[in-house]
């Protein structure tokens, strides 16, 4: 069978660099188009040049790079160097990427593809927040015959929020991005911090990774050892949450996750819960059912998976 065509839309941060290295390692399974990059975790400069610098790191300078939105569809833009570091991707050394960016524009490359894509075959995965893609989908609504679904990660329902009491980060930032995204019309994947926060990096986990001994996993390893200060810090827990990576395994595996259709809103306009999504997960109400929403996975599954697809770049 054919890989997959995916767009990874992605703002590194830790996390995202994982899920790209899980995507790059997947050939067989994933073609990537092209990478999109949005101002979130930090701002766009450095996302992009994060980016770039995963894909040298993974030996894939062939991978094209376009940089995207520096700020939200209508909203100030909000950062998170204060889990991410300054640099988004503290904990390995920032160096000047080979991998080239491209001068597209992010939203005009996810505009022109999807134009020129068969019906129904491209798959957008964002892992950040969703200005890049609403842009995209504000500007040509008729874009969307060509997507396959959206793999997401954003949002919580029994978790809370992170960045807020009541919203995850990605759709605080840009919680009218996100509102178009999830109403598209197409079929949506939701990963949210209710799953997210199952997959967390122990030291045994982040150890098992540095053990595959290459330069991929040496990276994924360094980075996750700063990645999980803050939340260790803040809820007591083992390690920190793999949010990102979860989209790229739900793609590869799907299996390893337990989903619900629902309706899922976002609040647009209240100044206390700006972002936050209501999930209808025992369906009392009778909106449309608009997103898979994924509340359980095996998490040893999942880090068996990342494991393994990490040794691929020691071939």
């Amino acid at each position: 069978m054919a890989p997959r065509k995916v767009i990874i839309d992605c703002d590194p941060g830790q996390d995202d660099a994982v899920a790209l290295f899980l995507a790059m390692s997947a050939p067989d399974e994933l073609e990537v188009l092209g990478v999109t990059t949005v101002a979130g975790n930090v701002p766009l400069e450095l996302t992009q040049r994060n980016t770039r610098m995963m894909c040298d790191i993974a030996g894939r300078p062939d991978m094209r790079v376009y940089a995207g939105c520096d700020k939200p569809m209508q909203l100030e833009a909000i950062t998170a160097e204060y889990i991410h570091g300054n640099t988004g991707i503290d904990g390995v050394d920032v160096f000047d990427p080979e991998t080239p960016l491209q001068e597209t524009h992010a939203v005009d490359f996810i505009v022109e593809t999807l134009r020129a894509a068969e019906e129904g075959t491209v798959t957008l995965v964002p892992t950040g927040p969703m200005t890049n893609i609403g842009t995209a989908i504000k500007r040509d609504p008729g874009i969307l015959d060509a997507v396959d679904r959206i793999v997401s990660m954003g949002g919580a329902m029994r978790e809370g929020g992170n960045r807020s009491p009541s919203a995850e980060f990605n759709v605080l930032v840009d919680p009218h991005a996100a509102e178009i995204v999830y109403n598209c019309g197409r079929p949506v994947t939701a990963m949210g911090l209710d799953v997210t926060h199952q997959v967390l990096s122990t030291r045994e986990r982040v150890a098992r990774i540095r053990g595959v001994g290459n330069k991929v996993a040496d990276a994924t390893a360094d980075m996750l050892s700063f990645f999980h200060r803050y939340d260790t810090k803040k809820y007591g827990s083992e390690g920190a949450p793999l949010h990102d990576p979860c989209t790229v395994a739900w793609l590869l595996r799907p299996d390893l996750f337990e989903t619900k259709v629902c309706n899922l809103s976002v609040e647009t306009t209240s100044e206390l819960t700006l972002g936050h999504t209501a999930v209808d997960f025992w369906h009392v109400t009778d909106r449309p059912h608009n997103v898979e929403w994924t509340y359980a996975v095996d998490a040893e599954g999942f880090y068996d998976l990342l494991v393994e697809r990490l040794a691929w770049f020691g071939g």
